[in-house]
């Protein structure tokens, strides 16, 4: 039985493929096994997989991964670090190829460790959407590196422009940089402005913490894009976004409405 099909009165969730509400899950090393449990149990709320940073490059099954994860009608993208290794070492056609064989059909750009021409960037975007669904990332993994909101906007607008399919904002596997100061609290201000002017549906947040999640769900209701899911965390996610746990609960069930 589907949540959709019991007694209570859950807030609506758009079905897979879906283009909002999406659940972005880092693999860090799953055997098949733990993989296709992760979708015995939770395979209605995982929309896109990501095998982090660059763990696809050494994983022994990555082949049988990436079929498995297709026959679970559940795209499969590598980490942008990745991206930005084979940008460094002048080897993107090489990567290009590599992605193409393998199977993959996103790709994630991202400038978070390296220095990449911004002109460069949007260049590469559109380069690479011709053959791929781009996710790119806006927002350094130092933590110490702090930017305007006006500029977050710029580059997220500039980025989706070029060809990108949505925009994350970095915040890092742990939650302490890009949108997230290093002790882990978020910089809310910064995300209140960036959504001022950039729709939230064009965006995924890297929200690895449960208390990130919540304050996302509460402040843009359940459809909102989260990413950095641990796989263990994606059914608890779908909780906070039903309001089927209590930090959520008075806000999206409770009231039977999203809240502004």
């Amino acid at each position: 039985m589907s949540a959709s099909d019991g007694f209570l009165a859950l807030p609506p969730r758009s079905r897979k493929p879906r283009t909002k509400g999406i659940t972005h899950v880092i693999d860090k090393g799953l055997t098949l096994a733990g993989a296709e449990g992760l979708f015995e149990s939770a395979g209605d709320y995982v929309d896109v997989v990501k095998l982090g940073w660059g763990t696809s490059y050494v994983t022994c099954n990555l082949d049988q991964k990436v079929a498995l994860y297709k026959s679970l009608e559940a795209p499969v993208v590598c980490g942008g670090t990745l991206f930005e290794a084979a940008y460094g070492l002048e080897k993107l056609d090489e990567y290009k190829s590599w992605l193409a064989g393998k199977g993959f059909s996103h790709v994630e750009i991202s400038d978070g460790t390296i220095d990449l021409p911004r002109e460069r960037k949007l260049e590469l975007i559109a380069d690479f959407a011709r053959d791929f669904i781009v996710l790119s990332e806006v927002g350094s993994k130092d933590s110490e590196a702090v930017f305007a909101p006006y500029e977050w906007v710029t580059w997220i607008k500039e980025e989706l422009a070029a060809g990108s399919w949505k925009v994350i904002a970095e915040g890092r596997e742990g939650g302490t940089a890009g949108i997230f100061r290093p002790s882990g609290e978020m910089r809310t201000g910064l995300v209140e402005e960036i959504t001022h002017e950039v729709p939230v549906d064009d965006l995924i947040f890297e929200a690895p913490a449960k208390s990130a999640q919540a304050w996302f769900v509460k402040h843009y209701g359940p459809e909102v894009n989260l990413g950095n899911i641990a796989p263990e965390e994606v059914i608890p996610l779908e909780t906070l976004r039903l309001g089927l746990r209590g930090d959520t609960l008075k806000e999206i069930l409770l009231k039977g409405a999203r809240p502004e």
